[in-house]
């Protein structure tokens, strides 16, 4: 059946998201370790991208657990969006799909701030046709629940739609819910990848 779907992770797909890296340029390297674990690692990180919980809410929750790294968690939550730019690569490929008339979407974990940011921040996001974020519809990938919100959602037939994510965890939930999928590793691969479909 032909492709006529193509949808998107964002993170480490179409943006940059690399906690260890952004910690290890500000901290030394313990320090960098534990604020991974209690910020990045923590339960209140993945309620954030359900949106059950404000980025207030988890700051005061880290520092009431984590007193003596109350400051640091306070300035990491203020810059850690400062790691998210573009992977220019995945955006050229996202340009060239639209030229060829695919229709695009986005299904991605994100925190609803950082995705406004974003959202603002990277022109390449009005070329798509509709997106699904997991703190505005408070379903999390692996979930079947939110890949059948992006299907219902957008009319979509999963047999035409191809989703494109860097966790294996995440692909298995998109197979169960019916769409073709690939495993994103670099633009080059994904080029490569799209191009076993007959696409681009």
């Amino acid at each position: 059946m032909m492709i006529r779907n193509i949808i998107f992770d964002l993170g480490n797909v179409l943006l940059n998201f690399n906690p260890e890296r952004f910690l290890s340029v500000r901290y030394d390297k313990d320090k960098g370790k534990r604020i991974l674990r209690e910020v990045f690692q923590s339960e209140e990180w993945l309620m954030l991208d359900k949106g059950v919980i404000t980025q207030e809410e988890a700051i005061e929750v880290l520092s009431r657990r984590f007193p003596m790294d109350s400051s640091t968690i306070e300035q990491v939550f203020q810059e850690w969006t400062e790691m998210l730019t573009p992977i220019y690569g995945t955006v050229e490929i996202l340009e060239k799909l639209k030229e060829n008339d695919y229709r695009l979407y986005v299904l991605s974990n994100f925190h609803i701030l950082a995705f406004n940011k974003v959202y603002r921040d990277y022109s390449f996001f009005q070329l798509f046709d509709g997106m699904i974020i997991s703190s505005k519809v408070k379903k999390l990938k692996p979930e079947l629940e939110i890949y059948y919100e992006l299907i219902n959602r957008y009319s979509i037939n999963p047999e035409e739609s191809i989703f494109i994510d860097d966790i294996p965890e995440n692909l298995k939930g998109a197979e169960k819910a019916g769409l073709r999928t690939i495993l994103f590793r670099s633009p080059e691969d994904l080029l490569s990848e799209l191009r076993k479909y007959g696409i681009i």
